[in-house]
């Protein structure tokens, strides 16, 4: 094979930066081609395979230069580690000629794009390793967990910032779940027939946590990663057009997400700063995404049953709808807050119904509600629980139990951006005080 030419050496921040963006688009697809040549229960020699092969990029891009088709030099450096596993395994022997054509023929795609193929069964090799790993043998918080990490390249403490749990009790998760399917011998397939269905509720939940990291990251420096946002969208747009994916509450997740990426574009101002929604500029939301969304959401209703995902949708509409923030149904959105407490008890649409609650019937019932939230223990370590708190006792002229909450928020933020805007509604409050 003829190598190419020699790269210019290149800022090692640039490498970074590129390697990050590579890893959450290349390497899920990554570990689904050498999934299906090893198998499912080989899938921590997947892992491992494209984890060094980003490894070996952050080593010598630095000193050698990019190459010119990043992806292609991930999928040819994976495939040469591949085969030294292959050679050194006696097991793969008798399977080394067939599995060298097959990573041979995936070489000679093209890595830049990865068109839809949907025949009868998902052909999309992210969502066909997705679906493996909802498989029923695993309770479905270790399906979740191990799809995130091992398809949309979250770490135990993205995953953990999404269940609002420890990163050891994940990592837990993670190991076990890897251990059940080797032991029960899991077949790395695509489910047909009644099985597809009864595995679409694990996919849904993962592709919306995917969202939630790119809408609003759990760490790193970037409040917004739009490229998770994209690929969830991609990814419930493929589900949505297949027909086993072609369900009600899949339109409506998708709906979800479109309504809230319309407003991507207006939720930083120029420095990185957030900007809260009665203080985004409207004529920045992405008009287009609205409209795909209230398409959506009107396919959603086609059955009888609303799903969490369909009442989201309807909350999400509420806001994208509204010309302006004083024109928002703030009643309507109550209503629905209410029905989806019945569908999930969950403390974080309590505190968000104690929000809208506070909106309706002002800043005490506000308040009492979220003193009321049964299970509080899990808020205790989200700075959005301590937060809101504090903008509470503001509107009610209660500054220092404003300031007090608002710093208990800031010790607990992750976010630079989140920790200026906390800091600065520190500072308005103490001017309140003086």
């Amino acid at each position: 094979m003829r190598k190419p030419p020699p790269a210019s050496p290149t800022d090692g921040s640039q490498v970074h930066h590129l390697t990050e963006h590579l890893f959450r688009h290349e390497a899920g697809r990554l570990v689904s081609i050498l999934t299906g040549i090893f198998g499912i229960h080989r899938l921590q020699l997947a892992e491992d395979v494209v984890q060094e092969a980003l490894a070996r990029a952050l080593q010598t891009w630095p000193f050698y230069g990019i190459p010119a088709n990043p992806a292609a030099w991930l999928m040819q450096t994976a495939r040469h580690l591949a085969l030294d596993i292959i050679r050194r395994e006696s097991s793969f022997i008798e399977k080394q000629p067939r599995i060298i054509e097959f990573i041979e023929q995936r070489m000679a795609e093209d890595t830049s794009t990865s068109e839809p193929r949907f025949d009868e069964e998902i052909k999309d090799d992210r969502l066909r390793l997705m679906f493996a790993c909802c498989h029923p043998v695993l309770p479905q918080e270790a399906q979740t967990a191990l799809a995130l990490k091992v398809l949309c390249g979250f770490s135990p403490l993205e995953i953990a910032h999404a269940f609002l749990t420890s990163e050891a009790a994940v990592a837990k998760r993670l190991t076990r779940a890897r251990q059940r399917l080797q032991e029960e011998n899991v077949v790395f397939e695509i489910p047909s027939g009644v099985e597809l269905p009864s595995r679409l509720d694990a996919v849904l939940q993962i592709i919306y946590l995917l969202f939630n990291e790119g809408y609003k990251a759990s760490s790193g420096d970037c409040l917004i990663r739009e490229e998770l946002c994209t690929e969830a969208i991609r990814l419930a747009t493929l589900l949505a057009e297949h027909p086993a994916g072609n369900q009600p509450r899949t339109h409506a997740l998708l709906a979800l997400m479109l309504l809230n990426g319309a407003r991507l574009a207006a939720r930083l101002d120029e420095a990185g700063q957030i900007l809260r929604l009665n203080e985004q500029d409207r004529r920045r939301w992405d008009a287009e995404m609205i409209q795909r969304g209230v398409l959506h959401l009107g396919h959603s209703a086609r059955g009888d049953q609303a799903s969490e995902y369909h009442l989201q949708a309807a909350i999400a509409a509420c806001h994208s709808l509204a010309p302006d923030a004083a024109s928002t149904d703030w009643p309507r959105i109550l209503r629905l807050y209410d029905h989806l407490l019945q569908l999930n008890n969950s403390p974080v649409i309590a505190l968000n119904r104690a929000v809208a609650l506070a909106r309706v019937n002002g800043p005490e019932q506000g308040i009492a509600a979220v003193e009321s939230i049964l299970d509080r223990q899990p808020l205790d370590s989200y700075h959005l629980f301590h937060a809101v708190l504090g903008e509470l006792e503001a509107q009610r002229q209660e500054f220092q139990s404003a300031v007090t909450h608002l710093r208990q928020a800031l010790q607990l933020a992750q976010m630079a951006s989140e920790r200026m805007l906390l800091s600065q509604r520190i500072r308005d409050m103490e001017e309140q005080l003086t």
